[in-house]
């Protein structure tokens, strides 16, 4: 399983918010905002909770579990 998210979509549905600037206001570095919306950094719980909360966006609307054995997007709750 992975952690997929959708935080590009969630920055330009905020008006083009550009990582920096969501880096900034999570306190983190641009290159950490790039890194978790390649999936190449799973964020902490704190940091994912910043991240949704700076969008105003529960949980689930930005973060969601890839699970690559069956090949399913679990964001909407299939099995």
């Amino acid at each position: 399983m992975k952690l997929g998210n959708d935080l590009r979509r969630l920055r330009f549905e905020h008006g083009d918010i550009t990582q920096e600037t969501l880096a900034d206001q999570v306190g983190v570095t641009r290159q950490t905002i790039h890194s978790i919306e390649k999936g190449k950094f799973i964020p902490s719980t704190l940091l994912a909770l910043k991240i949704t909360r700076f969008f105003n966006t529960p949980f689930e609307k930005a973060f969601y579990i890839i699970d690559e054995n069956h090949y399913e997007n679990q964001r909407d709750g299939n099995k």
